[in-house]
């Protein structure tokens, strides 16, 4: 089983997220031995936005390439391979301003990428990585899964992993951690729950 463990949040050790997403990743590790992982942590180690050089290098052929453009085409085959090589995918997402974090979009637009995770047919698109399990672990301050605050969180990720084909999504959730210490315990709480009693009890 080869896992790939992405964090997004800027809050580092603060981060609630990043508590839960390494809490999910350590009990897959005691569900399935012989787990391998690999981490990217997009805050500390931030992958550039796409671009108009990120287009031109993929266009370009590596000899004609200048420096900006080499760093771009290795910084998307790299990304794209990790994804690509991953049985499943753990994907730390708080959200900022009712959508993720602009640093785990940039991520997205390096592994949505036609021909490789999802191709379009005369049929329509079809995604190409069915055989992956994603957890995504929600964080928010207020309450919005299920809300229209919510669709561009969430909802959006269902929808663009659906797009490459992924179906096989659960969710560890934590919202109104703003709400006061007790509804912040409580949401941890029940996500701690969720993790260690729900999400790995048939294994």
């Amino acid at each position: 089983m080869k896992l790939l463990h992405i964090d997004s949040s800027i809050l580092g050790d603060n981060s609630a997220s990043r508590q839960l997403s390494s809490e999910v990743v350590k009990a897959w590790q005691a569900a399935e031995a012989g787990t391998v992982v690999t981490y990217r942590d997009l805050a500390a180690d931030a992958i550039s936005h796409f671009s108009s050089t990120t287009l031109v290098a993929a266009g370009t052929t590596a000899e004609l390439r200048n420096a900006a453009q080499q760093h771009e085409a290795d910084l998307s085959t790299t990304t794209l391979a990790e994804f690509l090589a991953a049985d499943a995918v753990v994907i730390a997402a708080p959200m900022y301003n009712f959508t993720i974090p602009t640093q785990l979009k940039a991520w997205i637009d390096r592994i949505a990428v036609a021909g490789q995770t999802f191709r379009y047919t005369e049929a329509g698109p079809e995604g190409l990585c069915g055989g992956k399990k994603v957890v995504i672990v929600s964080t928010a301050g207020g309450l919005h899964a299920g809300q229209a605050s919510g669709v561009a969180h969430e909802d959006y990720l269902k929808l663009l992993l659906g797009f490459l084909g992924i179906t096989d999504i659960e969710f560890v959730r934590a919202e109104g951690l703003a709400y006061g210490d007790e509804v912040r315990a409580k949401a941890m709480n029940d996500a701690h729950t969720r993790i260690n009693e729900q999400l790995f009890a048939a294994a």
